[in-house]
């Protein structure tokens, strides 16, 4: 596919996304602009920023395990986020400054899941040899173990404070919480600026560990780099709106179909695209279709189980 093709493609994703951020804004707004912009104006900044992270971090993670059907949920590391967040209110309560506090709960839960990658590649991966699916089976134990404590917890957790945990185990994209926007954007940032010089060895790692070896790429280095920023990316959306499990795998398939490359720099752009607008034009239709009798959340995973389900069935026909 020519680059014109690919140009052609993100002015039309682009065109569609600024349509629906002009209909976001401006639907029901009856000229109330001084309350209307920054409110939902917030509200906006939070939809393309999680469609950003969601897609980057799903593509780079599929590429490292050669699989488009894995997600980095499969490490843990939404559970280690329910652990931490169901610990805190367990061990001190809803008024610790732990909770109250939400730029220090954000920065500790990216710590972390920066901490649990780092322990996954350098204890699991690192010693055994380069296994990735064996990290990936340590990763998925993990998990259910995070969840398993969790579950515990909440059991035991005073009623009044398990309310109070709920607004952050479900993911919600109507109780987004807005205050985390500015040193989200910024981590943001900093980690696209430290993961570009990286773009040109996922391109290698797409046909595989043993090629991008002998082409000289040093997949340890760039392993351990990109761990890092999709710990970074899913901690960011998570703490944004929520444990999420299908729209990465759904943004970074599509993505997949519509520009048909192997070259990331574009499909980070055409599946950051097509985040933004899963996530903006799907808030109007759960609003003004369906008047907020369903919310955003349950729409997309019902979408991405739905097509997760085809992949699989494709996967099995081509194997048969």
């Amino acid at each position: 596919m020519s680059n014109q093709k690919y140009t052609r493609k993100f002015i039309v994703l682009t065109v569609l996304l600024l349509g629906l951020i002009a209909a976001y804004l401006t639907i029901e707004s009856n000229g109330n602009w001084a309350f209307i912009l920054p409110l939902r104006g917030k509200k906006l900044a939070a939809f393309l920023l999680v469609g950003m992270t969601s897609a980057i971090s799903a593509i780079s993670f599929q590429t490292l395990t050669q699989n488009r059907i894995l997600t980095p949920s499969i490490l843990g590391l939404d559970s280690l986020y329910v652990l931490f967040q169901t610990s805190i209110l367990f061990l001190f309560g809803s008024g610790h400054q732990l909770v109250v506090n939400r730029e220090l709960n954000f920065l500790i839960s990216v710590v972390l899941m920066m901490l649990a990658s780092l322990f996954l590649y350098a204890v699991m991966f690192k010693k055994r040899g380069h296994h990735l699916y064996f990290l990936l089976l340590v990763g998925m134990v993990m998990g259910t173990f995070f969840r398993s404590m969790a579950t515990f917890m909440q059991v035991l957790i005073d009623p009044n404070e398990f309310d109070h945990l709920q607004s952050k185990l479900f993911a919600s994209f109507n109780n987004i919480d807005t205050s985390l926007l500015v040193i989200s954007c910024v981590i943001c940032f900093v980690t696209l600026l430290f993961i570009l010089p990286e773009l040109k060895y996922l391109n290698v790692l797409s046909l595989g560990r043993d090629q991008a070896i002998n082409l000289g790429v040093d997949v340890s280095k760039v392993t351990i780099k990109l761990l890092l920023m999709i710990a970074v990316f899913t901690a960011i959306a998570t703490a944004l709106v929520g444990p999420l499990l299908f729209l990465g795998f759904l943004v970074a398939n599509i993505a997949y179909q519509v520009f048909q490359t192997y070259r990331h720099g574009i499909l980070f752009i055409g599946a950051s695209l097509i985040g933004m607008i899963a996530l903006v034009g799907g808030n109007l239709i759960v609003e003004k279709v369906f008047h907020l009798e369903t919310t955003l959340s349950v729409v997309l995973e019902f979408v991405g189980g739905i097509y997760f389900i085809i992949l699989l069935l494709k996967e099995r026909k081509g194997e048969a």
